[in-house]
């Protein structure tokens, strides 16, 4: 009895309303991005009933290339055969909108962020797209647009408003309610009024000269928002699996490994300028009498003290040597990065060290 239940709802709203091809396309959607998490994990895990990774060759390709193989024939199955296995075609096409999802952030970075917090982008454009799908199964409409009716133009600016507010909501950092908003009216509106988040666009231009609003901000977000992504973190991590740590050896720590090797090589350089005009002070004081050799500085607290107001010699540095010219320094700059990138502690010194 039950069953028949489900084969006679399934024929009265799927069939007699021609949206079988739809339900097709959800069911190849839900189903390939199930599968395609499900053969990932255990790839990762090391299981050796499962077949691991496609590598011909020594290649390992990614399944959004499977995918935009089952795009490809489902587009091109429905131009050739005229509509006549609809059905199919649409399955073949969920099947490919599965797999190439499952890989937007890879698409979207274009690196291999699969296991990481980037990868996050690749669940939410999934989840995104089995929403709209799914509302569209269900016969809705944005604010209840009927296609082949005459134009109104009350609809058209109840459109233009409700794009306006999601485009709002998006710049407060409120991803999720405007995507939603964007088909749901009202949602947009909701996301709009409200206070933005701290990190979104939205705050980092309004809020700043707007302290309490700011803090109010704040206190939303961690008394919310912050328990609300925590909740979404850990049904994604059941879904899709937790992401990695980020390995020593990643671009990202690279990236931030370079940035901090620039910080530092602008540092050093400046402490150098500073040392040498202290030399070359030092030097002047002492006068034609106590001139010591080139490159020497007599050590210990007799030591004339530093004058700032001496300049530097011109043409020559405090050790009597010409100054270094700019590609020279450009390239001490450049191996001081490549050795913070490549995880030494210490840097390549060219030259003579001149002691303080």
């Amino acid at each position: 009895m039950h069953w028949s239940g489900l084969v006679d709802a399934y024929r009265h709203h799927i069939l007699e309303q021609g949206k079988e091809p739809l339900f097709l396309l959800l069911v190849g959607f839900i189903g390939s991005f199930l599968f395609i998490r499900f053969s990932v994990r255990m790839i990762r895990r090391g299981v050796r009933w499962w077949p691991g990774n496609v590598t011909p060759g020594g290649l390992h390709i990614h399944h959004v290339v499977f995918g935009l193989g089952f795009l490809l024939a489902g587009g091109f199955g429905v131009f050739t055969t005229g509509g006549a296995r609809l059905g199919l075609f649409g399955l073949l096409f969920g099947i490919g909108c599965g797999l190439v999802l499952d890989e937007f952030a890879l698409l979207l970075h274009l690196e291999d962020v699969y296991w990481s917090e980037q990868g996050r982008k690749s669940v939410d454009a999934v989840i995104i797209g089995i929403l709209v799908t799914g509302l569209l199964l269900t016969g809705y409409v944005p604010l209840g647009v009927v296609p082949g009716e005459s134009t109104r133009w009350g609809l058209v600016a109840g459109l233009s408003v409700n794009a306006l507010l999601s485009v709002v909501t998006l710049v407060k950092g409120k991803v999720w309610t405007g995507l939603l908003g964007i088909l749901v009216p009202g949602l947009s509106l909701v996301g709009a009024v409200r206070l933005a988040r701290p990190a979104s666009p939205w705050a980092r231009w309004r809020y700043r000269t707007r302290p309490r609003r700011a803090a109010r901000a704040e206190r939303r977000e961690r008394r919310l928002h912050r328990r609300a992504d925590l909740a979404r973190t850990r049904l994604f991590d059941l879904i899709a699996g937790a992401p990695d740590k980020v390995a020593p050896h990643h671009t990202a720590t690279r990236r931030v490994a370079e940035r901090m090797a620039a910080r530092m090589t602008a540092h050093l350089d400046a402490h150098e300028a500073r040392r040498l005009a202290l030399l070359a002070a030092r030097r002047s004081d002492r006068g034609p009498a106590g001139r010591v050799p080139a490159g020497r500085v007599p050590a210990g607290r007799d030591a004339p003290a530093p004058s700032r107001s001496a300049p530097l010699p011109p043409g020559r540095t405090a050790d009597g040597r010409p100054p270094a010219p700019p590609a020279a320094r450009r390239d001490l700059s450049a191996a001081r990065r490549r050795t913070v990138a490549a995880g030494r502690t210490r840097t390549l010194r060219r030259g003579p060290r001149t002691p303080r």
